[in-house]
C-alpha cells in the first residue's frame, strides 16, 4: 500500500475505541465537521430566504398582474367539477367556459342588485335614525361619571369637516382615483386570463411542465392536481360556509328590524373568506348598525346571533363542508393572515389561507400520491415503537 492511502484510517485509544481520522496524506475538509455542517446549512438557508425575499418584492411590484392571475386560478380551479360535468355532457370548451362565466356574472349580480336596492330604499332612514343615534350617544356621554367637553366634541368635528373639503382630502381622493383605475384593469385582467383558465387551464398546465421527466414529471403532475384541487374545495367550502353565516345572520337582522340587513348580510359573506378577522369585524359592523339605530339592547341581541352562527360555522359546517385534510392550525392561519395583510392588503388576506393550504397540500404528496415530503412525514411516537417491537 502507497504512503498516501485514499481510504480513511483507524486508530484505537487506550481504552479501546476507535477513533476515525482522515486519510492517509489527505487533510480533513473544514467543511466535514459539525461547523462545516452549521455553516453549510446557513449559507443555503440563506440563498433560499434571497430568492424567497427577490421573488416577493417582484410580485409586490407587479401586484395588478399577479393578484389577478391568481384570483382568476382560484376562481377557475372552483369552477372546475362544472367545467368537467359541461365537458362530459358533449358542451365544447368554448361554449362551457361562456356558461360558466354567465353563472358567475348572474349570482354576483344578482347580490349587487339587492344590496343597491336595499341600500337606495332605506338611506332616508337610515341616515335619520344615524343622526338620532348619534345625538343619543352624545346625550348618553353627559351622564357619564368624569366630564366630556362639548367644546372638544365640537372641535373634533370641525376638525374632520376641514379635513373632508382641505387639499389633502383631495389628494387622497386622487389616489382613490388611481386606485379605481388599476381595480379596473385587475379586473378585466382576471376575467381574460380566468376565461383562458377555464377553457385551456389542463392544456396550459401541460404545456408548463413539458421540460420535466420521469418521476419529476409525475410529481409535476401531482402538484397541479393536487393545487386545483385545494384552491377549488377551499373556495367552494369557503363559499358554502359564508352563505349560510350570511343567510343566518340577516335572518337575525330581519327578525330585530336592523335597517340594511341585505347589504350587511352580503358584507358577512364577502368578510366571511377572512378567516377568524372577517366574522369579528362583520359582527361589530353589524352591532354598530343595531346600537345606532335601534339602540343598545338591539346590538347585544346581534352579538349573540353572531356568535351564536360563528360557533355553529365553526363547530360543525366547516369541518364538513371542507373536510379535515383542508383544515390548518390555528396559529398557521394568523400567521398566513399576518403575512398577507402585510404584503397585499385586504386581498392579500383573503389569498393567504388558500396559498398556505395549497402549498401544505403539495407538501403532502411530494413523493407520492399519499407521500408526503421525507422531512414532513410524521415520526412514529415511543407508543407505536414499542408496539412495533412487541409484535415482532
Amino acid at each position: 500500500m502507497g504512503f498516501f492511502s485514499s481510504s480513511p484510517r483507524s486508530v484505537r485509544l487506550d481504552d479501546g475505541r476507535p477513533v476515525r481520522t482522515a486519510a492517509a496524506g489527505k487533510p480533513a475538509s473544514m467543511w466535514s465537521d459539525g461547523f462545516g455542517t452549521l455553516a453549510t446549512r446557513s449559507l443555503q438557508v440563506i440563498i433560499v430566504a434571497v430568492i424567497a425575499v427577490a421573488l416577493i418584492l417582484g410580485m409586490l411590484q407587479l401586484t395588478v398582474v399577479v393578484i389577478p392571475v391568481l384570483l382568476a386560478l382560484i376562481v377557475a380551479s372552483a369552477a372546475a367539477p362544472l367545467m368537467g360535468w359541461l365537458r362530459r355532457r358533449g358542451i365544447p370548451s368554448v361554449f362551457a367556459t361562456i356558461l360558466t362565466l354567465l353563472a358567475f356574472v348572474l349570482v354576483l349580480g344578482g347580490i349587487g342588485w339587492l344590496v343597491v336596492n336595499a341600500v337606495r330604499d332605506q338611506f332616508d332612514d337610515l341616515s335619520k335614525q344615524a343622526q338620532q343615534g348619534f345625538q343619543s350617544v352624545l346625550d348618553w356621554s353627559k351622564t357619564l361619571p368624569f366630564d366630556i367637553d362639548r367644546k372638544q366634541i365640537d372641535e373634533w368635528v370641525g376638525n374632520a369637516t376641514d379635513f373632508l373639503t382641505s387639499a389633502q382630502f383631495g389628494s387622497g381622493a386622487l389616489a382613490g382615483v388611481s386606485a379605481v383605475a388599476n381595480f379596473l384593469t385587475g379586473l378585466v385582467l382576471m376575467i381574460v386570463t380566468l376565461f383562458f383558465f377555464l377553457k385551456d387551464g389542463p392544456k396550459l398546465w401541460e404545456f408548463l411542465i413539458r421540460p420535466f421527466r420521469g418521476s419529476n414529471y409525475d410529481r409535476a403532475v401531482r402538484v397541479g392536481h393536487k393545487a386545483v384541487h385545494t384552491f377549488g374545495a377551499y373556495l367552494r367550502g369557503t363559499a358554502a360556509v359564508a352563505a349560510v353565516d350570511a343567510i343566518g345572520i340577516t335572518i337575525g337582522l330581519l327578525i330585530l328590524q336592523i335597517p340594511l340587513a341585505l347589504p350587511l348580510g352580503a358584507l358577512v359573506f364577502v368578510l366571511a373568506f377572512i378567516p377568524i378577522v372577517g366574522a369579528t369585524v362583520a359582527g361589530i359592523l353589524a352591532a354598530l348598525v343595531a346600537l345606532v339605530t335601534n339602540g343598545l339592547g338591539a346590538a347585544i341581541w346581534v352579538i349573540i346571533i353572531v356568535v351564536a352562527v360563528n360557533q355553529l360555522e365553526g363547530n360543525f359546517l366547516q369541518p364538513f363542508l371542507m373536510g379535515r385534510s383542508m383544515k390548518l392550525h390555528a396559529f398557521a392561519v394568523l400567521i398566513a393572515l399576518t403575512i398577507g395583510t402585510v404584503l397585499g392588503g385586504i386581498v392579500g388576506a383573503i389569498l393567504a389561507v388558500p396559498l398556505t393550504a395549497a402549498v401544505w397540500g403539495i407538501i403532502q404528496v411530494w413523493d407520492g400520491p399519499n407521500t408526503p415530503a421525507r422531512w414532513a412525514r410524521k415520526r412514529p411516537s415511543v407508543e407505536e415503537k414499542v408496539d412495533t417491537v412487541t409484535a415482532d
